[in-house]
This record gives C-alpha cells, structure tokens and sequence, in this order.
C-alpha cells in the first residue's frame, strides 16, 4: 500500500533508510532526524509544485518500510527511485510499490516515460529490475539522457517504463488472475 509522505512517518523512515545497506543507493539523504523532517517538507513543497510525485510504501500493517519517487518530471517523463529497509529486503515490497506506483502516475498524470537509473554495484537492484516484465533498457534508446545520468563517478543503466508498456503488463496481469479463478 502506498501513502502521501507525513512527516508524522520520518522517526520510522529515517533509521531504515540510514542503513549501510541502503544509504549508500538512495536518492534521499539526511544525516539526523530533524533533517529529514525537513527534507520530506521540501518534498511535499515540490509536489505541490508538481516537481516530483513521492509516497510511502507501507506493510500490511500500514508502517512504513520505504519511498517510492518520480524525480525531475520534465515533459512527461520523469526518474523514479524506490528504496525498502533492509528488514523488509526480499518480501515483494519494492515490486509492489511500484506497480501501484505507476499505475498512479500513468493513470492519474501526465506521464508517458518513467526512467529508472540503476547503480551498476547495487545487485539487488539490478536484479529487481530484471524482474519487472514492463521495464526494457534504455541505455541506447535515449542515450543523452544515458550520458547525463553517467557524468559522475557511479556508473548506472538506464531502463525506461512506457505507459502502453506497462498498461499491457497489467492487463496481462490482470487475465491471468481471471484465468486462475476460473481454473
């Protein structure tokens, strides 16, 4: 499930996301909680500003284990990042979140492309997005966009979500669920 971004969520988020295991491949930083209080302040001033788009990924007992984001929205495109606490590593949340996630923006907003940038040293990383049956490599598709995001010291591939991709997967998704019912 996926939330709006409370500030009320911040002492949960932030020792997840100060994790050595996460810290190092996010997008969002802060190095106390009264820093990211303010962080998640200025998020919601720029959603409001239609900068970006960010909510709260919860668990089944709605607490928050992470984010999800569309950065740099430009022309109706836009960067997402997701990031998931190391305790919730490998339970399907992060997979999740983004289906819902997209499924707002492509739905609700005027979004065509969503980009995702993955660090060539985040395993996990690489293989999750391996797993989304709608995203494809993009690297040489868009390769501007390809060389900017590879200016700095990190390395990173670039995949790109389409809206009528994505829209397909679902529906697929969604006659599969159909068919099993039936079985």
């Amino acid at each position: 499930m996926l939330k709006k971004r409370e500030l009320h969520d911040v002492p949960t988020l932030f020792p997840l996301l100060n994790d050595e295991a996460v810290k190092p491949f996010v997008r969002e930083t802060a190095k106390s909680t009264e820093e990211y209080y303010f962080f998640i302040n200025q998020m919601n001033q720029r959603e409001e500003n239609g900068e970006l788009i960010s909510r709260t990924i919860l668990d089944e007992f709605e607490s928050p284990v992470g984010a999800i984001s569309l950065y740099d929205i430009e022309d109706g495109k836009g960067f997402l990042a997701t990031w998931v606490g190391k305790p919730f590593f490998g339970q399907g949340y992060n997979q999740y979140a983004k289906e819902l996630f997209l499924s707002e923006v492509f739905l609700q907003c005027d979004i065509e492309v969503v980009f995702l940038k993955v660090n060539k040293i985040n395993h996990r990383s690489i293989k999750a997005v391996h797993k989304l049956g709608y995203a494809t490599q993009a690297n040489d598709t868009y390769p501007q966009v390809y060389e900017r995001i590879n200016q700095g010291e990190k390395e990173y591939d670039l995949f790109a979500v389409y809206k009528e991709a994505f829209m397909f997967y679902l529906n697929d998704q969604h006659q599969a669920e159909i068919s099993e019912l039936e079985a």
